[in-house]
């Protein structure tokens, strides 16, 4: 093998994979991060899909995009990347800004041809001079070597042309030293069915990996740290599917039957795919007719004594308010996960944003209280979905997951769980004796959490009537009383309160001294994380306090926020989660830092606005 000159080490390091929508891309980045975890790196990524289904090829608002960081102490997929794989003219000009000063540029130089530029309304057939690109160029003709790799397989014209992502993503590999043989197991497993699709793969990354040895003088590459890893079963999980396997051990758990009732909706869907792959676990994950239908079958499967789950996004979420209500009402067990999306109306379904929070919160008629919970990172969606079924489960009420397209569809690299890493989760249902003994009424409650005693359907002596019109707080029936209302009312809020002991506490990272402290909530951890690491180093003091649980705030919360002269929010919103604690904190400011773009925060904006707030006051 030929030695490696120019070689950078690196403790991270960040590619943006970029091209048509047509041209592999997420596939290629995916395989990539998947290569990289394999050998021990710390892995975040950012897929970047257009927002139209199928723009016009090689036209910029058709440019698909995935950046993965990997290495140490990764929190984000990177402000900017050291490498930028651009397939066509438009790739390139849509992503050269997001190189960092010094990267490197690999472009398929076949694409870059007078009919590529003008669609891309490049106005010379210089656009390297026109971008004023002073970085490293590599110009690779990975179409024609693309078909020459392929010249004897068979394979007609457009399914050679599809291979060229593969090619793209051997060479890279060759940049960062990965082993292609994990690519190829990669490889082999996506194309399962279709042996001659893989055979054209392994010979295409095959000849980017060794094109990479023949220009190993004249390009930079890169030798990346990792940290020392816990032992145990890694793998690269994706927000989604992390929420669907969290769901499933939370049944397991509960020793309850999983019900998924939801409709197909970007940027949530792949949660419906992941369960429905599932029916070998007991799962039973229904596509319904509407949002309405999928959450009212899930009331029902509730009422049946499944673990009763709807998954949606923002538009979703507001379609099945009305149901949530009913769910509320009849203190039925129900996890609600919006994974949330730019807005409002049908808005921006590829991009993140944080802006159904007031939605979750009060989004529905009536005094219609319910706990709120919001995942902080890909891999945290696993243990976000757990905790949202336990809550529901052990407090009898809807709790409402929110994630979003950023963690949603990014992913990171996860180390399985072991069985006794999450605790048991006791449902309030009554057993036959328990009713023989005692006794049943819909309403007895548990004393200390305020939780309803259910009884499934079919279970001797359980009978009982339930539903949206206001309950007798001790019979369970029918009740138009006023002071009967209140107090159901009073009740109903106090349950949702009393969760707060049944939570962790909010804790502080950072430094312990600063007087000052960022805080977050849901997916922006990792930027929010990062940037309190950059400003400690170029000595502004900061703490940080991240919230998981939105509602009710952990018993500690509001103390630890008084304790601080300064406290600042960023998210992605207007200020949602800022006016949420400044109405708990009478007289005190709350300052933000807001983003709303559809795009996750640079670690750089927060850095240089939490600068700007502290030198004001």
């Amino acid at each position: 093998m030929l030695e490696k000159t120019n070689v950078k080490v690196l403790d991270k390091v960040v590619v943006r994979f970029s091209g048509d929508s047509g041209d592999g891309m997420q596939l290629a980045g995916n395989i990539f991060t998947n290569v990289s975890a394999g050998v021990g790196n710390q892995v975040s990524t950012f897929p970047d899909y257009p927002a139209e289904i199928r723009a016009p090829q090689g036209s910029l608002s058709g440019v698909s995009g995935f950046q993965v960081s990997v290495g140490m102490s990764v929190y984000t997929p990177g402000d900017a990347c050291d490498v930028l794989i651009a397939m066509n003219p438009a790739a390139l000009k849509q992503n050269v800004k997001f190189l960092k000063p010094g990267g490197v540029i690999i472009v398929d130089i076949d694409s870059f041809k007078e009919v590529d530029l003008r669609k891309a309304k490049f106005e010379t057939n210089e656009p390297f001079a026109e971008l004023n690109i002073k970085n490293q160029v590599v110009e690779v003709p990975v179409t024609s070597m693309t078909k020459a790799a392929l010249a004897d397989s068979g394979l007609d014209n457009k399914s050679v042309l599809k291979c060229r992502n593969i090619f793209a993503l051997g060479l890279v590999c060759w940049l960062f030293d990965r082993p292609i043989e994990s690519a190829l197991r990669h490889l082999k497993a996506k194309f399962a069915r279709k042996p001659a699709i893989f055979e054209a793969n392994a010979k295409v990354i095959e000849a980017g990996f060794n094109y990479g040895h023949n220009i190993h003088a004249s390009v930079s590459t890169y030798r990346i740290e990792s940290d020392e890893p816990t032992p145990g079963v890694y793998t690269d999980i994706n927000g989604n599917t992390a929420t669907a396997w969290g769901l499933i051990m939370a049944a397991q758990k509960a020793g309850r039957p999983l019900f998924l009732g939801s409709y197909p909706i970007t940027p949530a869907t792949d949660i419906l795919h992941e369960l429905a792959k599932r029916k070998d676990l007991g799962v039973k994950a229904v596509q319904m007719e509407d949002e309405i239908a999928g959450v009212c079958s899930a009331i029902g499967a509730s009422f049946a004594g499944n673990l009763a789950v709807t998954s949606t996004s923002g538009p979703g979420l507001a379609l099945k308010s009305e149901g949530i209500g009913l769910a509320v009402m009849a203190e039925l067990p129900l996890v609600v996960i919006d994974v949330q999306r730019g807005g409002p109306s049908t808005g921006l379904p590829t991009k993140t944003e944080q802006t159904d929070l007031f939605q979750a919160l009060y989004g529905r008629n009536g005094e219609s209280p319910l706990a709120v919970v919001a995942a902080a990172t890909p891999t945290d969606c696993f243990t976000m979905a757990f905790e949202a079924a336990r809550i529901a489960l052990e407090h009898t009420t809807p709790v409402i997951l929110l994630t979003d397209a950023f963690i949603g569809n990014g992913s990171s690299a996860w180390r399985i769980p072991e069985d006794n890493e999450y605790p048991t989760i006791h449902p309030r249902h009554a057993t036959a004796d328990q009713i023989a003994a005692n006794g049943y009424r819909p309403y007895d409650r548990d004393p200390e959490t305020l939780a309803r005693l259910m009884a499934v359907p079919g279970t001797e002596g359980g009978q009982h009537r339930l539903g949206g019109l206001e309950k007798d707080f001790t019979t369970g029936a029918i009740s138009n009383d006023p002071a009967n209302h209140e107090k159901m009312v009073q009740t109903r809020r106090e349950k949702i309160a009393r969760i707060a002991n049944d939570i962790p506490a909010i804790e502080v990272l950072g430094n312990a001294d600063a007087d000052t402290l960022l805080v977050g909530w849901g997916g922006t951890y990792g930027h929010i994380r990062a940037a309190v690491d950059q400003l400690n180093t170029e000595g502004t003091p900061v703490a940080m306090a991240h919230f998981r649980y939105i509602n009710p705030l952990p018993a500690n919360a509001l103390d630890v926020l008084r304790r601080y002269k300064r406290v600042i929010v960023a998210e992605l919103n207007t200020g949602m989660f800022a006016d949420f604690l400044q109405s708990k904190l009478a007289g005190k400011e709350i300052l933000r830092v807001n983003k709303i773009q559809g795009q996750p925060f640079n670690v750089g904006e927060i850095v240089d606005k939490v600068k700007e707030l502290t030198q004001q006051r």
